[in-house]
């Protein structure tokens, strides 16, 4: 919108200098056919640039199936590793099974009555060939608390990938805690592309449109707050919302495939009406008391401190101890706690399931710290106790951080983004430092300007400090931008890079009008039409574009290099002091839109998934590459200008103090909003959280305390979050 906009105003402005210049009279003849090319050639210019933003048109079905294949490598390594976290990093898995539920009204055909999450019984399907074989592939996983939905969600996932063929979906996993049902969900879907698994805007909205997604929803019971005593609220309206536009969901004329997890209590209250149509219902079937000591059997280093525990097990199937370790959670967190040191027996000690939740909960944390020790300065239990604690406060905190969907209040919220966190620290405290920080930060060209005696460098500098204080200091920060560096090793990156630089030529006679005679664009013009009409006969099309797309494409290219030939009329003119200044600016100018068309082009296709840190990381590189480019641009053309008049040394001067200003405003106060915010926010929280915040976290999700959920970081369990909001101090025991 911005470029056509931008563009309009240009031709317009062109159009409107050669009307006045034609009205006034007294033109040569080749002044006069360079005035009517002006505006042409300004209309070129602002086709050619709309072209590079835009991917050709054509057919992309062919480029969609390479995409799919290229993101299914991407989910799969990053579900792996997630699969490995939620199960205790152990390979002992416990299998699941399932059974099917009534549905009232539409449901989708299935193949049976039952199934497990992988195959151990040969007249039992595992969940992938389960969900392969029904009509439509529209599926609801619920159970109880810990029952293990999410890892039967993964286990499917993985199957799935792991038999994948050229004409199946890629299962991508998204969290429903954070989702707003306002958006649709092929938004959301594509969003979570661009975030996540670093894909270009455009390649994500073909592949969701196209349905070489299949989106896996995780967690609809934590869209909404629960009641007071903890029950599920029947007025639910996210999670309402949400299925509605669900069950709007479409692939074509069928009902779009999906996969929904929810607590069984969760979906149980929620209105019949509005339940997910067209899908099947299966729950999760608490584990059996065999299956309970045959894992207990297997992850026990040594079974003879476990035999009191397995004969209370196997005396009495439908005690206490058996109903409580009937959940993956609870079955796999006492096998974690007591792995090294403590006595099994005291799992025998505890009248209630609350109590024992208490006990094991309480003791999740100092065992994580002994079989997960950091090299070097080891974490102390208490202090990831207390630092998880304030966490997990401030998810339950009633005001949500900017981002957060309307209506997402206390307990709805589980993601932790890093550049969201800066709440925690008090809103007004850590806009007030960002912003003294940022000025501060952005003054240091003022001393130049005092050794100089330059006025205009002093005034520059305030002003720039004043500029990017103010902007720190805004309440909404922008998301996170990653930049891809590795494209400048791609022929695709170079080529682009190239045109970017002569787009930069073509803009550095816009800084020479007054030298340039007027003859040199109509002769610019023409040369370039020819220099396209040739480029476009004698190459083979491409791929994606038709023919005549490609001869279009390539005549508004030649358009623009023919532009940069102006440049050599402007020094056969003798303008040399214009020409350098030009030069320079276009040159740099080119760079800039070089890199920013080299990192957005759609034949780049991702090779890495986003972590949180990661993402933080290249904000804050970006920002740097933006100061460097900005000084250097600045710095350069002031510098020429200023050795031209004045001499070599008021050049550097020149140079110096008005690049450093600028690349400084640039670097630090727009560039990098998110990762500079995120630096101020641990700055502040110096005796709340650990100041290497990011290690802490990425140590947590090795020690099993966290999970990571794209780019951003959740509790292990949703237990785990409330039971460390209701003990924010010292832990028990």
């Amino acid at each position: 919108m911005w470029l056509a906009i931008g563009g309009g105003l240009l031709v317009a402005a062109s159009a409107t200098y050669a009307a006045v210049q034609l009205t006034r009279g007294g033109l040569e003849p080749p002044d006069t056919a360079g005035l009517i090319g002006l505006p042409l050639g300004v209309a070129a210019l602002v086709a050619a640039l709309a072209d590079l933003r835009h991917p050709p048109a054509g057919d992309l079905a062919p480029l969609a199936r390479g995409w799919a294949a290229t993101l299914a490598e991407q989910v799969k390594q990053d579900q792996q590793r997630q699969w490995r976290q939620l199960i205790g990093d152990d390979t002992q898995r416990i299998n699941l099974s399932f059974v099917l539920r009534t549905v009232p009204g539409r449901a989708a055909a299935t193949p049976a009555e039952l199934g497990r999450m992988f195959e151990e019984i040969p007249t039992v399907l595992d969940v992938a060939s389960y969900y392969r074989r029904m009509s439509p592939r529209r599926l609801v996983i619920t159970g109880e608390p810990g029952a293990g939905k999410t890892v039967l969600a993964l286990e499917l996932m993985l199957a799935l990938l792991e038999g994948r063929t050229d004409e199946d979906p890629v299962p991508v996993r998204l969290s429903l805690a954070e989702w707003n049902p306002v958006i649709p969900l092929p938004e959301r879907i594509a969003r979570h592309l661009v975030d996540v698994y670093d894909w270009p805007t455009q390649m994500a909205d073909e592949l969701v449109n196209q349905h070489w997604v299949l989106p896996v929803l995780d967690g609809l019971d934590e869209m909404d707050p629960t009641t007071p005593g903890g029950s599920p609220s029947p007025v639910a309206p996210r999670a309402l919302a949400a299925l509605e536009a669900l069950n709007a969901y479409q692939s074509g004329r069928a009902a779009g495939p999906l996969i929904l997890t929810c607590r069984t209590r969760h979906y149980q209250a929620l209105d019949t009406e509005v339940r997910l149509i067209d899908a099947a219902w299966v729950e999760i079937e608490p584990v059996t008391t065999a299956a309970a000591c045959a894992y207990l059997r297997q992850r026990a280093r040594d079974p003879e401190r476990w035999r009191s525990v397995l004969h209370a097990l196997e005396e009495d199937p439908d005690g206490l101890l058996a109903t409580a370790l009937s959940t993956p959670w609870r079955l796999s967190l006492a096998a974690t706690i007591y792995a090294r040191d403590g006595d099994p027996a005291d799992l025998l000690r505890h009248a209630t399931t609350g109590d024992l939740d208490e006990h094991l909960l309480a003791r999740l944390v100092p065992a994580a710290t002994v079989l997960y020790p950091r090299p070097r300065r080891p974490y102390s239990a208490r202090d990831v106790h207390l630092w998880l604690a304030r966490l997990a406060t401030h998810l339950s905190a009633p005001s949500p951080a900017p981002g957060t969907p309307d209506g997402a209040g206390p307990g709805a919220r589980s993601d932790m983004v890093l550049h969201q966190l800066w709440l925690l620290a008090g809103p007004r405290r850590v806009r007030s430092a960002d912003a003294v920080l940022t000025a501060l930060a952005v003054l240091p060209p003022l001393a130049l300007a005092w050794d100089s005696s330059r006025k205009g460098l002093g005034v520059l500098a305030v002003v720039a400090a004043v500029v990017a204080g103010s902007h720190a200091a805004r309440a909404s920060v922008d998301p996170p931008a990653r930049v891809h560096w590795g494209r400048l090793r791609t022929k695709a990156g170079c080529r682009d890079l190239a045109y970017g630089i002569v787009l930069g030529l073509a803009f550095a006679p816009v800084f020479m009008l007054g030298f340039a005679p007027l003859p040199c664009l109509a002769f610019g013009l023409t040369l370039g039409l020819g220099a396209g009409l040739t480029r476009a006969i004698g190459r083979e099309p491409s791929m994606a574009a038709q023919p005549r797309e490609v001869v279009r494409n390539d005549l508004l290219r030649g358009l623009v290099v023919g532009l940069a030939f102006v440049l050599g009329f402007l020094v056969w003119a003798g303008r040399e002091v214009g020409f350098l200044a030009g030069l320079t600016i276009g040159i740099l100018y080119g760079l800039v839109a070089g890199l920013a068309v080299g990192f957005t082009r759609i034949e780049c296709e991702p090779s890495t998934t986003a972590r949180p840190g990661g993402v933080i990381r290249s904000d804050l590189l970006r920002g740097l590459a933006a100061g460097l480019v900005a000084g250097l641009t600045v710095g350069l053309g002031w510098g020429i200008l200023y050795a031209s008049l004045d001499g070599l040394k008021a050049g550097l001067s020149a140079a110096s103090g008005y690049g450093l200003a600028v690349g400084l405003m640039v670097g630090i106060g727009f560039g990098a909003p998110s990762g500079r915010r995120y630096l101020v926010f641990v700055l502040c929280s110096r005796r709340k959280l650990p100041w290497r915040l990011r290690i802490f976290l990425d140590w947590a999700c090795t020690a099993g305390l966290l999970r990571y959920a794209g780019a951003a970081y959740q509790f292990r369990h949703r237990e785990l979050q409330q039971w460390l909001g209701q003990h924010p101090g010292t832990p028990p025991g």
